[in-house]
């Protein structure tokens, strides 16, 4: 059953290559959605997709890329948008 969530990551997270680590990473796994930098320093993301991919998904952002360091993964469900794509917006 798919499922869509709003992801908020904390930390040294922008600059360190994590939105596109996590357009691979979520590419790799099937997941549709958008992810984009905040003007507060946070990545914020949305994801839709197989509950189990969503599950391996929010584990990676808690790690993220080798040059991050993820303070906190907030994540809270939403509504379905049928994202066609997972991207990265400016």
């Amino acid at each position: 059953m798919a499922k869509h969530y709003n992801i908020t990551i904390t930390g040294k997270v922008q600059g360190v290559c994590y939105r596109a680590s996590a357009e691979e990473m979520a590419k790799l796994l099937g997941i549709k959605g958008f992810v984009q930098n905040e003007s507060n320093g946070n990545v914020y993301c949305e994801a839709e997709g197989d509950e189990d991919m969503l599950t391996k998904f929010i584990q990676w952002c808690h790690h993220g890329p080798a040059e991050a360091e993820v303070k906190y993964v907030s994540v809270e469900g939403g509504g379905m948008k049928d994202f066609e794509v997972f991207k990265q917006n400016r």
